[in-house]
Formats: structure tokens, C-alpha cells, sequence
């Protein structure tokens, strides 16, 4: 069985304000892009009437992840590579006269409260410009499984300081807001990025990466995800960290090969241990023999680095029948892509 750890709380379902209904059209999102088939501008608010906007929150795959040492507030000291991939979640968010921030979830599970990184996130804007009077709606609709390693809930809280800035007329600069999502998580920062992003410190100081060409995988999701702290807390921090530099010349280079030799994730063993299942979803992964393959993040999501797309679709169809009996028949397969310079802003 997976390991389990505690689920976010249910919060209170808030009374949102919608948007308005001409603009509450159901998104017609598989699990990508909420422009049908067209490359999302990932973190460009898109219009939704008088005062809304629509955007959409990309997940990330760390393609190298390396801990150097514990740092003195807690956090450890780390080296990653991060990428951002068309799987998105959407966030509708409004400004509202009130000052007030109101939270809905798709699915309700969520948890709408404080904890929430989207309102965490609004609550860091509204401190650094010293505006607690600003008020705002945001609806969000999940697709990013959470305890996955792909960083959903950070994207949603840059997606939420991207729309705010905008519609609360802050005008405020990249930088500026970067130090709003250094306040709210570690992984924040690198979607104001996007796509590539060597991340240092503890996640929150980004270096943005060249990318030579979009790159294919496939992504397992088992139905059960695994805790951060958990993950953390089985580290063992490496005598000797290996250096990311082959990585980061195999993106540039856009050498596939290399690249799937030097993937690298520091947390995979902890992870292992915590969750042997893990474990078998990168090795059923490899053995399908693309470039490569990882757990992602602190997992649980797996993925290998395909060739291209029909390699990718050749893996993602071979993995299915592999997991559709037994502990696995409920694990979610996702052929995706990395975004490109053009989608981002």
C-alpha cells in the first residue's frame, strides 16, 4: 500500500463571488489548457469581463534535485532543476470591492481557508503593498494531483500573485513579486520563470535555464500521494552533492540521452522507503526504456522522459496495461509536454 499522510483540512465552503455567468462557461480542460488546443500563455491573465481574469497554473517536473544541507531556519539547502509542463489548474479570480478574499475549490474536498497557498498568497500581496483594503474572489479548479512532487499548490499561488497584481493596478515588477512568493513557499518563485529554472537557496532564488526543445513525457500519478515532511524527514543530506552541471548542459543542449542519464533526485531514496510502491512505478517506468525516468519532487508522481510524442505515447499506452489490475489500476497516466519560451511571459 501507499503511504498515507494527512490530507489537506476541509475548510469552510465560502459564499465566493462569481464571476459573472456569461463568464462562467464550463472550461473545456482535459487536464491541459483552458484555450482548446492551443499552447497556454502560462501565467498571462486572460480577460473573463469587467474586473476577472482566467489563469491558468502550470505543474512543474524537477529534472534534478540535490540537497547540499540543512540550513540553520530549517529549510535544507538545495540544487533543482525545474521545468513547467502543460498540466494546469485554473484559477478565475475577480476583484471585489469588499476586503474580503474569498476562496472556492473544485473539487470541495479542498481546503478554502487560510491555509490555502492561493490565499496565502493574496494575503502576501495585500502586506507588501500595504493595501489590506483590497478585496478578491478567486474560484479554482483543481487538476495538479496534490502530494504528487508537482507543485500545484505553489503554482496556484503565483498564478494568484500574477492575477492580483493585474487587477489590483499594482503595476508591481517581477522582482517584487518574487519576494511576495518567497513569503508564501519554496517552489513559488520559479512559475514567475517559466519555463526553466535552476532554483537555489531553499527553491526561492531562480536562475532562468535556456530550453532547446519541448520535451515528451509521461506521467504516473499513483492514488496516493506522499508528505513533504515526511519525505524530509527520512534524508539522509549526501557527504558529497552531485553537481547539476550535466543536466543543465544536456537542457541547453537539448541532448536527450544526456538528459536522461543525468536525471538525479536526492529524494527518491527517502521516498523508496517510505513507499516501496514508488519504487516499482519508476522501475516499470524504466523498463519501457525511454530516455529516462524519476520520481518528481518529494512524489509521488513518476515520469519518464520520452523521445517524442509517439514515444510517448508508446510508454504511457504500455504503462497502462501494466497497472490496470491490481494496486495500481486506479494510478492516472498523463502524456504531456514541457511549455516553451513563447508561453511564457
Amino acid at each position: 500500500m501507499f503511504a498515507t499522510s494527512p490530507q489537506p483540512r476541509m475548510g469552510r465552503r465560502s459564499s465566493a463571488v462569481h464571476l459573472s455567468q456569461a463568464n462562467r462557461q464550463p472550461l473545456r480542460l482535459p487536464h491541459t489548457s483552458p484555450l482548446q488546443g492551443e499552447a497556454v500563455p502560462s501565467l498571462r491573465p486572460i480577460a473573463a469581463g469587467p474586473d476577472a481574469v482566467v489563469i491558468a497554473a502550470p505543474a512543474k517536473l524537477n529534472l534534478f534535485l540535490e540537497i547540499l544541507g540543512k540550513r540553520p531556519d530549517g529549510y535544507h539547502e538545495l540544487e533543482t532543476l525545474m521545468l513547467g509542463i502543460d498540466l494546469f489548474d485554473t484559477l478565475e479570480v475577480k476583484s471585489i470591492p469588499e476586503p474580503q478574499l474569498r476562496l472556492e475549490c473544485e473539487p470541495v474536498s479542498l481546503s478554502n481557508g487560510p491555509d490555502n497557498l492561493a490565499i496565502k498568497a493574496a494575503e502576501a500581496l495585500r502586506r507588501q503593498v500595504n493595501r489590506p483594503d483590497l478585496g478578491a474572489s478567486i474560484r479554482l479548479t483543481k487538476r495538479i494531483p496534490t502530494q504528487a512532487g508537482l507543485a500545484g499548490g505553489s503554482s496556484d499561488a503565483a498564478a494568484t500573485l500574477v492575477a492580483l497584481n493585474h487587477l489590483w493596478k499594482l503595476n508591481l515588477p517581477k522582482a517584487d513579486l518574487a519576494l511576495a512568493a518567497a513569503a508564501v513557499g519554496s517552489d513559488v518563485a520559479f512559475f514567475l520563470d517559466l519555463p526553466a529554472g535552476w532554483c537555489t537557496g531553499r527553491g526561492e532564488i531562480v536562475q532562468p535555464e535556456p530550453l532547446a526543445r519541448r520535451l515528451h513525457f509521461v506521467i504516473v500519478c499513483p492514488p496516493i500521494g506522499l508528505g513533504t515532511a515526511d519525505v524530509y524527514r527520512r534524508l539522509t543530506v549526501p557527504a558529497s552533492p552531485l553537481s547539476g552541471e550535466a543536466v543543465r548542459q544536456a537542457l541547453r543542449n537539448g541532448d536527450l540521452e544526456a538528459l536522461g542519464r543525468a536525471l538525479h533526485n536526492r529524494l527518491q531514496e527517502p521516498a523508496f522507503a517510505l513507499s516501496p510502491p514508488v519504487q516499482d512505478l519508476v522501475r516499470q517506468l524504466t523498463d519501457l526504456r525511454p530516455a529516462g525516468g524519476l520520481m518528481s519532487g518529494s512524489g509521488s508522481a513518476c515520469f519518464a522522459l520520452c523521445r517524442d510524442r509517439d514515444d510517448a505515447q508508446r510508454v504511457a499506452a504500455a504503462i497502462r496495461v501494466r497497472l490496470s489490475q491490481g494496486a495500481f489500476s486506479s494510478t492516472r497516466v498523463l502524456v504531456v509536454q514541457s511549455l516553451a519560451h513563447d508561453d511564457a511571459s
